[in-house]
């Protein structure tokens, strides 16, 4: 009797275990299989050709320029020099402008996360007079084109209208027009009317306060929303083109995307995409580093009793 049972327990054991959505026993069927193996050559297509362009390109860059520049191109370089990497990165003085879009995207990080997430909070949990009307605002302005609030903004950057500063090289202006974005506000409101009441109500019968229910409760619940937005945030102002192109005039401030704007006229076109490699990196580490906290969903935690 205990050896059938010991066999019907393996039975359901080896069931039970799943390649994705398909069970171990569908994946003994022959059409499945197919499918399975279909699907996986599928993936396997795809990210060769997201990845191979980014090899190419590395590849390339420490070609040397006869080689670089002939016809029709070799894959495989026939002489490597990676002596170009840190010549290029020397010559360029990269880690400057990486220090200076850094100090760019952490600003516009602190900003966002803590302006936003208030905003988002009050419109979820605290819903204020007026929240509503304020609401529907915030809507209607995600419909205007960006390009809109262009020449006004430029005109207030460079005489700011209540103090008369002007904000020519400096990160303010970006970091303004990312803290000033309808989405990510939406963004929080929408998972903040995800989190249970009874998380808040349950703190302010312990008597905290309506920052403290934000700072303890619902921030540390948030971190999947809080990493989708810093990822947004991220990698929006690595691309950053335009307003860092108006605004930062001296050379010493400027961001990777403005100086691989001006490079163009005085490096060459080997020299430029061993800066554009450089220039990728970054999102892509970014992403490796958030993808565990976009993934995954704190919000399942239990009230403790």
């Amino acid at each position: 009797m205990k050896k059938k049972q010991n066999k019907s327990f393996h039975i359901n054991k080896f069931s039970d275990k799943t390649y994705g959505i398909i069970t171990a026993l569908d994946f003994k069927k022959g059409d499945v299989k197919l499918i399975y193996g279909i699907a996986v050559a599928f993936i396997v297509i795809v990210s060769l050709i997201c990845i191979v362009p980014i090899i190419w390109l590395f590849v390339s860059c420490l070609k040397g320029m006869d080689e670089f520049l002939a016809i029709p191109p070799t894959f495989f370089p026939k002489e490597l020099h990676p002596e170009k990497i840190a010549e290029v990165w020397k010559e360029l003085n990269f880690g400057k402008y990486f220090l200076n879009t850094a100090v760019m995207i952490v600003g516009s990080l602190i900003g966002t996360i803590f302006l936003n997430g208030i905003a988002g909070y009050a419109l979820s949990r605290l819903k204020p007079l007026g929240s509503s009307v304020l609401f529907a605002l915030i809507m209607w302005t995600m419909m205007m084109p960006q390009t809109l609030n262009l020449v006004p903004l430029f005109k207030n950057f460079l005489n700011y209208t209540v103090f008369h500063f002007n904000l020519t090289n400096t990160h303010w202006p970006m970091w303004i027009i990312s803290v000033a974005n309808c989405m990510n506000i939406l963004m929080f409101k929408n998972f903040f009317d995800t989190i249970p009441l009874s998380y808040v109500e349950s703190a302010k019968l312990d008597g905290a306060s309506d920052l403290g229910v934000f700072t303890k409760i619902i921030v540390p619940l948030s971190r999947p929303i809080i990493a989708v937005i810093a990822l947004r945030v991220a990698v929006a102002n690595w691309d950053m083109f335009l307003w860092p192109y108006l605004m930062l005039k001296d050379p010493d401030k400027y961001t990777v995307s403005v100086m691989l704007y001006y490079m163009k006229t005085t490096f060459g076109i080997d020299k430029q995409i061993m800066a554009a490699f450089f220039a990728i990196i970054p999102p892509a580490v970014i992403f490796v580093l958030f993808q565990k906290q976009i993934v995954h969903n704190d919000n399942n935690a239990g009230v403790k009793g």
